[in-house]
């Protein structure tokens, strides 16, 4: 009598296998960082900050040239870059991100092309406009660090008071002919003791009268003022993202490249400011409409 072989049992339904976990950079921009990665107050996780992170500059001059060139190498993933002018052969001995062959093309365009060159991780957007009254809310609402590197003081009054209504961090900086001015505002938080931080205003209530402070064309700069300016913007910069040491909040950075002085002049919140004092009469960018 023959007997029937158990059938064997069906096989348990196959689990679904874990996706695999999207590694945080590929092999060459583990190379391409490298430095920062062993760098135990950036490595990995600051890395990845700034690669998430997205930056605008204004002006793609003296300062924002440096300052654009090393956010692109340092791997800041979105760089958005404002100005409304074209290179000039007279830019070249400062502004670094723009070579000959550029002359003509307008400074986002030549930017863009150097950044991509640079680095291909960084995402680039070039505004080819003015930043106004009415579009700047609109850019620095879509990122997360705003450098100033205009040549005006127009339009860093309406930076920094954008940036204090945006709630956004601002590094700015100016030029002189020898020496330069760094910053960092960060009006919509507060200091350890609780007392807001300084805006712009705070550090210069009012600006001066229109002729009295020359243009760059009249007094003339040294063009690695520039880029000393611009590096410490970038610095400045990736500070605000990956958050390590101590940065220029309520300090002015001051150099003097003629006796080669570095100093920091401590500002404090001014009650008295219009944005973001006790009686705040500054409460959007109607002023700055011309």
């Amino acid at each position: 009598m023959s007997t029937d072989t158990p059938a064997s049992p069906a096989p348990a339904a196959a689990s679904a296998a874990p996706s695999p976990r999207p590694a945080l950079f590929t092999p060459e921009e583990v190379e391409r960082y490298a430095r920062h990665l062993v760098l135990a107050e950036i490595g990995g996780p600051g890395q990845q900050k700034l690669k998430k992170a997205s930056m605008l500059v204004v002006g793609a001059g003296g300062l924002g040239a440096p300052a654009l060139l090393y956010l692109a190498a340092a791997g800041v993933g979105r760089l958005v870059v404002v100005d409304d002018d074209e290179v000039s052969l007279s830019n070249l001995q400062r502004q670094v991100i723009h070579t000959t062959a550029a002359i003509g093309r307008t400074k986002t365009e030549s930017a863009g092309a150097m950044i991509a060159a640079l680095n291909p991780h960084v995402a680039v957007e070039g505004v080819t406009a003015r930043l106004t009254a009415e579009n700047a809310l609109g850019l620095i609402g879509g990122v997360d660090v705003v450098i100033d590197g205009s040549d005006n003081f127009a339009t860093r009054y309406l930076v920094s008071d954008a940036c204090a209504l945006a709630g956004k961090p601002l590094v700015t900086a100016a030029l002189g002919r020898f020496d330069a001015t760094v910053t960092t505002l960060r009006p919509h938080e507060t200091g350890p003791d609780g007392t807001p931080n300084p805006t712009y205003r705070c550090l210069f209530p009012e600006p001066p009268p229109a002729g009295t402070v020359p243009s760059c064309a009249e007094a003339g700069i040294l063009g690695a003022v520039a880029g000393v300016a611009g590096s410490l913007v970038a610095l400045e910069a990736i500070r605000a993202v990956v958050g390590f040491g101590e940065g220029l909040v309520g300090r002015l950075l001051m150099i003097d490249t003629l006796t080669m002085r570095f100093e920091t002049l401590s500002y404090g919140w001014d009650p008295d400011n219009p944005l973001t004092g006790t009686n705040p009469t500054i409460t959007d960018l109607s002023a700055h409409r011309r």
